[in-house]
């Protein structure tokens, strides 16, 4: 766990949350699927004022924040690893702007006026 979720983890305000980190992301997804009103999250998911008190804390925490900064960043590393050249990718060749085969076509017009 990094220091951002230990920070807001260990927050001063009331008892340490009995759910989980993982049952939390789990209520969050299914909040987030659903996009159902907090109070009607499944009790298997946790309280929901918990569930939303504790999201609201990262929130505030800047937990979320530096989240999806550290994705954004992690899935930049990952694109700048990748490399693909001319040599790897081919394209069909009249995706290529070869000229198209007409000669056959004349051949038969040709044979038609006879």
């Amino acid at each position: 766990m990094g220091p951002a979720l230990e920070a807001a983890k260990h927050s001063k305000a009331g008892k340490p949350s009995q759910q989980g980190d993982r049952d939390f992301l789990e209520a969050l997804i299914w909040e987030a699927r659903t996009g159902s009103p907090w109070r009607d999250m499944p009790t298997e998911l946790g309280h929901w004022h918990n569930v939303y008190m504790r999201f609201r804390r990262w929130e505030e925490a800047g937990v979320w924040q530096r989240f999806w900064a550290g994705l954004q960043q992690e899935a930049l590393d990952e694109a700048k690893a990748l490399f693909v050249d001319s040599t790897t990718v081919r394209a069909h060749q009249h995706a290529a702007g070869a000229p198209k085969k007409t000669r056959m076509m004349r051949h038969w017009a040709a044979r038609a006026g006879d």
